[in-house]
């Protein structure tokens, strides 16, 4: 037999190792049900004081958001940081078993910002916020979940469990936080930037491909 045979033969184990054990992704989606969204499900939350355009684009499939860590805040009443955002309307919950899934994309420069959460909770105003400092997507910022994230398109599953009090995320299909909510309440998802502590001047996100699902 001659080298190039055995070659074949000895790399083609080791290749299907390779595939089988260390890719760890699945589809966290399989066994939910996926629910109908269009434009009116998705509510633009911006600084009052700029037209929406000036915030926030939609362009082949694509959202973009960006904001100013010194614009104003969603309403002239709010003292929260200055956000743009869209808001899922029509899927509010309080109970059941839910998932929102979607693409997204942080340009390097991007830091100290919320680019999705889950609204609502006892002990906090939210149960989930995923954060970006420094290049690294975390769990507000007590964990890093996946380093390197700038410039590429990122596939995120986050599932929130109701009745188990429990919060799943799944990054590029491998799951990377498995943890309690913060609390009963009325729930619902958001995507977008959102300011937070030590941010950048100038904070910007893409999402596209976005999903609700639920049990």
């Amino acid at each position: 037999m001659g080298l190039l045979p055995i070659l074949r033969l000895t790399l083609l184990p080791l290749i299907i190792y390779h595939t089988t054990f260390t890719s760890g992704a699945v589809d966290p989606t399989q066994g939910f049900t996926l629910l109908p969204l269009d434009n009116a499900n998705f509510v633009v939350q911006k600084p009052y004081n700029v037209p929406q355009n000036q915030r926030y684009c939609f362009t082949n499939g694509v959202h973009k958001f960006w904001v100013y860590s010194t614009d104003k805040p969603h309403t002239p009443n709010s003292n929260t940081q200055p956000r743009t955002e869209i808001r899922i309307c029509g899927y509010d919950y309080t109970s059941g078993v839910w998932q929102f899934e979607g693409y997204g994309y942080v340009p390097s420069g991007t830091t100290g910002v919320c680019i999705m959460q889950v609204f609502g909770g006892s002990s906090s105003a939210t149960t989930l916020q995923l954060r970006i400092y420094d290049g690294s997507l975390t769990y507000y910022r007590s964990s890093v979940l996946s380093e390197n994230i700038y410039n590429r398109w990122f596939r995120v599953n986050v599932i929130h469990d109701v009745g188990a009090a429990n919060v799943k995320v799944y990054i590029d299909g491998v799951l990377k936080y498995d943890g309690a909510d913060r609390g009963a309440d009325t729930h619902y998802f958001k995507f977008g930037v959102y300011t937070q502590n030590d941010p950048s001047n100038y904070m910007e996100s893409r999402w596209k491909d976005i999903r609700v699902f639920k049990k």
